[in-house]
């Protein structure tokens, strides 16, 4: 399969990837959800016919897993950097997982890789694998900041189920005062 094609869009000499149409499907994911995922749709946002769909795709099962198998990368990427975080103090380590992972690029793509979850199996287990190494370096830095590790589970399993809270109840655009009582958040969940 070809990884581009001529687009027949307003510029008519344009390419399209595979990442082009991916990106097309989180954009409609994040904004309509799950439902609106549609061939029709993703044409019609990228300005080509349902033939430049199945060049790229053999089905929109194959579609599906593309955006999943994306998703999960970028994720596992994003929380990879974590390892870098470890020389910081465990409360700025802490707030710097938090907001990356309830921060603008991704919250609203979060929101509904999390809510598709629910309905499929294969993003149930990219989630539940991107969420164990989540789990993991959260765990790290109450242990690192002096937490039994009996202590520390609990704490990053409330710190982890939190964060999913304040990703679900946040609005429609990120603000400030959420992102400041994460922070409150995070202060309760440190103290010894």
């Amino acid at each position: 399969m070809a990884t581009s094609d001529a687009v027949g869009g307003p510029g008519g000499n344009s390419r399209l990837s595979v990442q082009d149409w991916v990106q097309a499907g989180f954009r409609i994911l994040a904004e309509d959800g799950l439902k609106a995922l549609t061939i029709d749709r993703l044409c019609k946002r990228l300005g080509v016919t349902k033939g430049s769909f199945y060049w790229h795709f053999a089905d929109m099962k194959a579609y599906r897993q593309a955006l999943v198998d994306t998703w999960a990368a970028v994720r596992d990427a994003d929380r990879g950097d974590f390892d870098a975080l470890s020389e910081l103090p465990p409360r700025q380590r802490l707030s710097r997982m938090m907001t990356a992972l309830v921060g603008p690029s991704h919250w609203m793509l979060e929101r509904a890789i999390r809510e598709w979850a629910r309905s499929e199996d294969a993003v149930a287990a990219a989630v539940r694998s991107s969420d164990r190494r989540v789990l993991k370096a959260v765990r790290q830095v109450f242990l690192d900041d002096g937490f039994e590790p009996d202590e520390a589970d609990m704490r990053a399993n409330a710190t982890f189920a939190a964060g999913i809270g304040f990703l679900h109840l946040s609005g429609s655009v990120p603000s400030s005062r959420a992102a400041g009582r994460r922070e409150q958040f995070l202060d309760v969940m440190l103290r010894h």
